[in-house]
């Protein structure tokens, strides 16, 4: 094809990196890699420069994930697409991928042709989600609307806000949920930034005057 989609591809594994880089590049897929990314904050300032097509972004990466990252991207770079491609993601992390402005989601197993067919449905601007995470993005669609603020916060953030409430620390909310400080450190610049609260302090005022406990 003449005009080959443009990708940014981002991941801190430099085998995945380069690996992907050099899958993507063959001829007979019509996708042109413009650039790479090690973390979030690399792909902002690359999405800033380059105007990729697409950009196709993993979540769990150091100094910045990709669920950070997104917003940031969604403003530098309004005209790319975001695509994640991930190891593993737990659901709630996939939904607040797609409402904070991503696309679509495939794991990294996925298959090379399904992931160039997912790279060419995204570029088309549309949503291309495996079946069970578009069902519960359905779901959740149509869910009465609440315009609460504690109505837009995920299911995970809820938990992180409980236990910020009871004083832990990023490092213990990581223990507890099994996950990465980065994840925590994200959802809890996810609540603030919902919630229009300033730092923890706020937030664990807000959760007992909520009852949120």
């Amino acid at each position: 094809m003449d005009n080959k989609i443009r990708i940014l591809v981002v991941d801190d594994h430099t085998v995945v990196r380069k690996g992907l880089c050099s899958l993507l590049s063959a001829e007979k897929y019509g996708i042109e890699v413009v650039g790479e990314a090690a973390d979030g904050r690399d792909a902002i300032a690359k999405a800033l420069l380059l105007n990729p097509d697409v950009i196709l972004l993993d979540l769990a990466m150091p100094v910045m994930g990709g669920l950070e990252a997104i917003p940031a991207i969604r403003q530098s770079s309004p005209e790319s697409r975001i695509l994640i491609l991930t190891s593993f993601a737990e659901d709630e992390q996939v939904l607040e991928a797609i409402r904070s402005g991503a696309l679509g989601y495939l794991i990294k197993d996925a298959s090379p042709d399904e992931l160039v067919s997912t790279i060419h449905n995204v570029y088309l601007n549309r949503m291309s989600l495996p079946p069970e995470q578009a069902r519960k993005v359905m779901l959740r669609s149509q869910k009465p609307d609440d315009n609460t603020p504690a109505s837009l916060l995920t299911d995970r953030e809820m938990d992180v806000l409980r236990y910020v409430a009871q004083g832990y620390s990023n490092k213990q909310i990581a223990s507890e949920l099994s996950v990465s400080t980065t994840t925590v450190r994200t959802h809890v610049s996810n609540l603030l930034r919902k919630l229009d609260l300033e730092n923890r302090t706020q937030l664990a005022l807000y959760a007992r005057k909520n009852n949120i406990s």
